[in-house]
């Protein structure tokens, strides 16, 4: 064997550990719904603030607050997933994302745990025919009683509605 097949059976490998691995996700709401986005771009976890609006920009894309000197463009994800708009209360938060490098503030109902999911526990989404839902979905964690939808968060803040992150 070449040294060039052993590295790649050696990735190929390394890659099915990867899947077959523990993954853990942050769990939030959005009214009755519960999400999941990799534990790992999870900067902070805020109480909702008011926050400073900028002119034409897109109905979901609230403002932005100035996080000990960065400016972080701050996404409501109700309006963004259209699951109607949010009430404002003590449990609303910001999930600050860092993704490529770029901070992003989500607005999302409440943060519900961090949930840690066996490759078993997480099936496939079902082919919607819709560009959301092949494009954004990592697939539907099965835990417990609960449904999470898990969400390709760093593909949906890079996509062609956001351009939030960009990708080179």
């Amino acid at each position: 064997m070449s040294v060039a097949e052993l590295s790649a059976t050696k990735a190929d490998s390394d890659d099915r550990q990867a899947i077959q691995k523990d993954q853990e996700f942050l769990a939030f709401r959005l009214g009755s719904e519960e999400y999941g986005i990799p534990i790992l771009l999870t900067q902070e976890i805020r109480n909702f603030e008011a926050l400073t609006r900028i002119a034409n920009a897109p109905e979901y894309l609230k403002g932005v607050m100035n996080l000990r000197g960065v400016i972080v463009p701050v996404i409501d994800m109700r309006l963004r997933f259209a699951t109607g708009e949010a009430t404002f209360d003590a449990s609303t938060v910001v999930i600050v994302l860092n993704i490529d490098g770029h901070v992003i503030g989500m607005i999302v109902d409440s943060v519900s745990d961090v949930v840690t999911l066996p490759a078993s526990a997480i099936k496939p989404p079902p082919d919607m025919g819709t560009t959301f839902s092949s494009d954004y979905l990592v697939g539907l964690g099965d835990i417990d009683d609960r449904m999470i939808i898990l969400l390709d968060i760093e593909k949906l803040m890079s996509g062609p509605e956001l351009g939030l992150v960009s990708k080179q």
